[in-house]
């Protein structure tokens, strides 16, 4: 059965995620590994996904510095399964995006394929995102696809809910195409604020939002963002939510105490992915939580609270760990590219038609 690498580096930006699959009839998960961003090339990335000095020149280094971190990782997985470069047929890279504004036609994901294939000696897929924007779609989420071929079945309603920085939402419906979109916030705001106030990276197990109290006048006006009252196919990420269009909101209103600002931001993430899914899906009956916000026990039991009629769990319950299953997707991605698979879906991005996603460097 071929094997296939996944490495996937989100918008949190805390590391970098390798998941090794094989692909049958049915993708399984065999191993993977985990490499945290060194501070210095998380601050470079997080840098570039502003207008600066110079960025041709930082991107073409950052991704230099991403990629021999891809290949260490990829390397010590290999090591550790008893394999050589030889076993594996592809591997499906998504790079690290530092921009992305489908309205003006690019999205922008660097990791430098070229380099990542000799560096491994294997066959690298990348750059899944531009052919979709190509073809008028918005570039994301991709991975609804992944989420059908995964969790599909008969029996009725289901959703997929991956929240990283950002959170985007897989809605299948029996014999229905899927469909899907970006939520809004997911990690983002709460990682940026609690990074600010405390210094930590993020806000385990949403303990410091829980010690703290929603503040209505705050969430209204941060719910007032014409993003949240648009309808899909529609996408986000920095370039939108980030900490300055935070502190923009916070000043137009009173002072609250930092706990509070917390408690908000993590309320907003979860009523902007539960009215997501009520409004564009009746009668789910599972939702499926991955990404990091699935450890998030303050951030699922309000989804749960919010979501009344819908059982909420982690993807864990269906046997595919919540951590690995969008490296998992860009492996799989990797595969569909080689096997001239269309894998963008329009009734997702908005894009023209089916496409073959991925541009293959040889090894």
């Amino acid at each position: 059965m071929p094997r296939y690498l996944g490495v996937m580096s989100g918008t949190s930006l805390d590391g970098l995620d390798i998941a090794l699959i094989d692909q049958g009839e049915h993708t399984r998960l065999i191993a993977s590994h985990y490499i945290p961003m060194p501070d210095t090339l998380r601050q470079e990335l997080l840098s570039l996904c502003s207008p600066g000095e110079d960025e041709l020149a930082r991107a073409a280094l950052a991704e230099q510095r991403w990629v021999e971190l891809a290949a260490s990782g990829i390397a010590h997985l290999l090591r550790e399964e008893g394999l050589t470069a030889a076993d594996i047929r592809a591997i499906g890279s998504h790079g690290q995006t530092v921009r992305h504004e489908p309205a003006r036609g690019f999205t922008i994901q660097i990791g430098n394929c070229a380099l990542l294939a000799e560096l491994t000696g294997i066959t690298v897929v990348g750059d899944f995102r531009r052919r979709d924007v190509a073809a008028s779609g918005q570039g994301a989420p991709l991975v609804p696809a992944f989420h059908e071929a995964l969790f599909d079945n008969d029996s009725g309603n289901r959703a997929v809910l991956n929240i990283g920085g950002f959170s985007n939402l897989s809605l299948i419906e029996s014999n229905q195409q899927v469909r899907g979109f970006d939520c809004g916030p997911g990690n983002v705001l709460m990682d940026a604020w609690i990074q600010l106030n405390l210094g930590q990276d993020y806000d385990r197990d949403g303990a410091w939002a829980a010690s703290g109290q929603v503040q209505p006048q705050l969430l209204s006006t941060l719910l007032k963002d014409d993003f949240f009252s648009t309808r899909g196919p529609k996408s986000t990420g920095r370039e939108l939510f980030n900490l300055p269009w935070l502190q923009t909101q916070l000043a137009k209103l009173p002072a609250f105490k930092a706990e509070d600002v917390q408690a908000t931001l993590l309320e907003l993430s979860a009523r902007t992915m539960a009215d997501a899914l009520k409004a564009s899906q009746a009668e789910t009956r599972d939702l499926l939580v991955c990404g990091g916000g699935a450890h998030n026990g303050t951030l699922m039991q309000r989804l749960a609270e919010l979501l009344p009629g819908t059982q909420v769990s982690s993807t864990d319950s269906r046997g595919v760990p919540a951590d690995w299953v969008e490296a998992m997707a860009f492996a799989w991605l990797a595969h569909c590219c080689l096997e001239g698979i269309p894998t963008n879906r329009p009734s997702v991005t908005g894009a023209k038609g089916l496409r073959i996603l991925g541009a293959i460097y040889p090894a």
